[in-house]
């Protein structure tokens, strides 16, 4: 099942769920705060562009919760309080510390929608710059817990993708083809089968080699006159060769 996955380009349920979680906390934080309600709330602590705060952000939204309330001070890793005792949107905002690179580097997206242009800003083209590479690392991270939640067996290479591959817009019968041959499940005899994992491998035409990827296309005596018409010149059919 995790090999269907990665070859449908479908994330797991809860990676996606926390890419999407994160994406969200990055847009929050990047926001400008005399825009978005919620980056207004965030802690005097968080390195904003504007000096803009909500009158008594942490005073009014503290009201009925604990008397040890914890503020999410940016600068420190996420306290390990629980959430009543801190404002909600701390939590949130905390999860795009992995991506920014320390405080420093947080951009303003949006800056015109700011009432008021704010003095001594960067370009906006210059922060939408910034902002982007923020959002790649996020993606970069998906794939990372990917491969790292749910590993696929030894003998299948392809890293996990969000993007369809390129013989999916073939037809569906190429297409289902391909992908039986990339998930070890395909015709060859050498590719371990879902009903009869013991089978014989040997090649059925020449019986000399295990029917592999490299014995049926490149050295099958009984395929050398269509490997001489139709592949002249290939030597390589790795995961990483032009065929």
């Amino acid at each position: 099942m995790g090999i269907l996955a990665i070859e449908s380009c479908l994330p797991p349920i809860p990676l996606l769920v926390s890419q999407r979680q994160r994406l969200a906390a990055l847009r929050t934080a990047c926001s400008p705060p005399s825009v978005n309600q919620a980056t207004a709330r965030l802690h005097p602590s968080f390195p904003s562009l504007s000096s803009y705060r909500a009158p008594n952000g942490s005073r009014a939204r503290t009201k009925g919760l604990s008397s040890v309330y914890l503020p999410g001070w940016w600068k420190t890793p996420h306290p390990s309080a629980p959430l009543r005792n801190r404002l909600p949107i701390d939590p949130v905002a905390h999860r795009t510390i992995a991506f920014t690179g320390g405080p420093s580097r947080t951009p303003m997206i949006n800056t015109h929608l700011v009432p008021e242009v704010l003095p001594n800003l960067p370009p906006q083209s210059l922060m939408e710059s910034t902002y982007s590479p923020l959002k790649k690392r996020v993606r970069a991270a998906l794939i990372e817990d990917w491969s790292r939640v749910f590993p696929s067996r030894a003998y299948y290479h392809h890293p996990p993708a969000l993007h369809p591959r390129p013989f999916m817009g073939l037809a569906k019968c190429i297409a289902g083809w391909i992908h039986q041959m990339r998930a070890g499940k395909s015709y060859l005899a050498a590719h371990p089968s879902w009903r009869a994992p013991e089978a014989d491998t040997s090649c059925p035409r020449c019986s000399l080699e295990p029917e592999s990827f490299e014995h049926a296309i490149l050295t099958c005596p009984s395929r050398h006159g269509a490997r001489a018409c139709l592949l002249p010149g290939i030597t390589d059919v790795g995961h990483e060769a032009p065929l």
